[in-house]
């Protein structure tokens, strides 16, 4: 039986003859971390405005942890939170008096928020910036702020759209770690990114384009369909390489060495990788494809196919 905790069947949504979403179908396990990605214009934030109930949809049927969205939005808000690519603090406020606010309005208050903050506050790194106005909070403060607020009710689901932009390499790690975080609380996180690499932080990827779904896979999964999978180099010899060459998908002559592809690292590749490593002494180094050759190729396979 599914445990979707986030289902859309047939979605779709027309701007007069503009269709921005078209006939999309996309199902989100409990506790996961689903990647929603596309081109700037490809439909994403409309889809999520639709998820969570702020966009009615001209078509199809949203269900988020048990709610029909489209006849009971107001009723599903108190399961979710959300956290747009710019994050809503209100100027002139500080943090903490945003807090007080955003805890309102979820009916939070009390001993019950004082213990809530505290525990959040601390495992954010917040502590110090709750005097602090919102304006003058630094990009990275920023976000783990709005991160923190989003889960300040403990919704069983959020949505996150584009939370690292315009974040630094060292904040943006520390926060896919919270995000990580949420998801091992059994929170599940739809989240789009527009930096390639975060995909390899999540379970599952769904990829649109012109508001269409093209991908929906893991990224292990569409490193195999739209790559060669997984680049090891070896240095070895003749007699070396060929214990592992019979399993390669390809393989080249390279200085020093050969070259081998791998669409997975099967429990008999990496055996044998094993046996060269440990019995022969020799070295090799694993690459995967990048995310960005995968999109690309995935685009170009949708394109000339449509």
């Amino acid at each position: 039986m599914s445990t979707a905790i986030i289902r859309a069947v047939g979605l779709t949504k027309r701007f007069g003859d503009f269709t921005a979403v078209d006939d999309l179908t996309i199902e989100v396990e409990a506790g996961t971390i689903f990647a929603f990605l596309g081109a700037n214009g490809s439909g994403k934030s409309t889809t999520i405005r639709m998820l969570i109930g702020l966009l009615q949809p001209t078509g199809g049927s949203i269900e988020v942890d048990g709610i029909d969205v489209i006849h009971h939005a107001r009723r599903v808000r108190d399961h979710i939170g959300y956290m747009g690519q710019k994050v809503s603090l209100y100027q002139g406020l500080s943090l903490r008096e945003n807090v007080e606010f955003y805890a309102g309005l979820h009916g939070l208050e009390g001993q019950a928020l004082t213990s809530r903050w505290s525990e959040l506050s601390e495992r954010f790194e917040l502590r110090q910036a709750e005097t602090e106005k919102a304006e003058d909070l630094p990009a990275g403060i920023r976000q783990r702020a709005g991160l923190a607020l989003s889960t300040l009710h403990q919704p069983r689901v959020l949505f996150l759209d584009e939370p690292t932009a315009g974040v630094d390499i060292r904040n943006r790690g520390l926060f896919w770690e919270l995000i990580q975080e949420e998801a091992d609380s059994e929170v599940t996180v739809f989240v789009t990114t527009h930096f390639l690499e975060e995909v390899d932080y999540c379970d599952h990827v769904a990829f649109i384009d012109a508001g269409r779904l093209i991908a929906d896979a893991s990224p292990a999964e569409l490193r195999q369909r739209y790559s060669e999978g997984y680049q090891v180099d070896l240095e070895a010899g003749p007699d070396d390489s060929a214990i592992i060459e019979p399993l390669a998908a390809r393989t080249e002559q390279i200085d020093g060495g050969v070259r081998a592809w791998f669409p997975s690292l099967t429990p008999e590749v990496l055996g044998r990788l094993e046996v060269l490593s440990r019995e022969r002494g020799v070295r090799a180094s694993i690459t995967q494809a990048p995310m960005t050759h995968v999109f690309r190729q995935l685009l170009m396979q949708a394109r000339e196919a449509s």
